[in-house]
């Protein structure tokens, strides 16, 4: 028995001791938690109860993005030690799956995902993770880092996804959490320069600080508009969709250049209309992201090297026993705020 952040139903969070039935195999690890970044689904599981088929039926335990210290090692595995910090990936597939097989395990329709239902999170002292997607963090990664490499690694899923060639020129329609992350990862994966185009001032602000990143503020200027004047008419070759808005996936075959790539990474609420002559007329390549496979270890690399900095988009670090302030603050949806943390106690 373990405190454990607690979903009890649509809109009531509890701290409170939480039994998990668990039992580390052979091929796996036990991890001390550290660090655990506040995800957009966590909060809408929070406020809405569900996310389209995946229903709150029964108390869950909340948190995905997380990093920690092995604290225990199955029998088998020999590339992890006691000791260890590491980062887990949140998904585990079935290794014997079709889709395994074909290398695209994200899309296993037998995945079991953290946080969601009716699989527990990571907001507990100590979780039990296959050993295969449990990954070492460099010295130069902090608890911080290796808790953003989940949100970070849908980013270079996309920028994967885009087929990238260098000096593109992309183009990133809204500026939360993971279109920041787009942003950064397009531009490691090639990308000369990346527009980011959103209403909100202050995330344009924050995202604008990076070098290569100029910003449109679609209040101001029609991101089309803006593009056609940074191409000379032509286009971005590369357009990521991270809003899931509605106005901004009609408005996506105005942005791209002929024969260039749409990138569908937000996700839309509710069925939205989608200029399909648009996308046709100009032959656009449309290429769809869901989570991520075979990417952690690349987005390691880059951060350990200093390649990509996501310690600027960390907002705010509240202390495991503020978890619900930390959750009632990503509700209020602060404009300043991009990825709020939870550090748990350690020892």
């Amino acid at each position: 028995m373990a405190t454990a952040l607690v979903l009890e139903e649509k809109g009531k969070l509890s701290l409170r001791d939480f039994p998990l039935a668990q039992e580390m195999g052979p091929d796996d690890v036990r991890v001390a938690i550290h660090t655990v970044g506040v995800c957009g689904s966590d909060v809408h599981y929070y406020t809405h109860g569900k996310i389209g088929q995946f229903i709150v039926n029964e108390p869950m335990i909340l948190g995905h993005e997380a990093a920690g210290v092995v604290v225990g090692t199955g029998a088998n595995v020999t590339h992890l030690k006691a000791g260890d910090r590491v980062c887990m990936e949140p998904g585990i597939p079935n290794p014997t799956s079709r889709a395994s097989k074909l290398g695209i395990y994200n899309v296993d329709p037998a995945v079991t995902f953290w946080a969601t239902p009716p699989v527990h999170g990571c907001l507990t002292p100590e979780v039990i993770h296959p050993a295969a997607y449990t990954y070492r963090l460099p010295d130069t990664v902090s608890f911080a880092e290796g808790a953003m490499v989940e949100p970070f690694a849908i980013g270079m899923q996309s920028a994967l996804r885009a087929g990238i060639r260098p000096g593109d020129i992309g183009i990133v329609t809204g500026a939360g959490p993971i279109g920041m992350m787009t942003a950064l990862a397009a531009l490691a994966g090639g990308c000369a320069k990346v527009f980011v185009a959103d209403l909100a001032q202050p995330k344009l602000d924050i995202i604008g600080r990076y070098d290569g990143i100029e910003t449109i503020n679609i209040t101001e200027q029609p991101a089309a508009e803006a593009i056609a004047e940074a191409t000379g008419g032509w286009g971005a070759d590369v357009v990521f969709e991270c809003s899931g808005a509605a106005p901004a996936i009609l408005g996506l075959p105005a942005l791209a250049r002929p024969g260039g790539a749409v990138v569908l990474v937000g996700m839309p609420v509710d069925p939205v209309p989608v200029d399909i002559v648009g996308l046709q007329a100009k032959e656009l390549r449309i290429e769809t992201v869901f989570r991520y496979a075979n990417i952690y270890d690349r987005a390691i690399a880059l951060i350990g090297a200093g390649k990509v900095d996501l310690k600027p988009l960390i907002s705010a670090t509240l202390p495991f026993e503020r978890s619900i302030e930390a959750f009632d603050r990503a509700v209020e949806a602060r404009p300043t705020d991009v990825k709020i943390q939870i550090e748990l106690p350690q020892g």
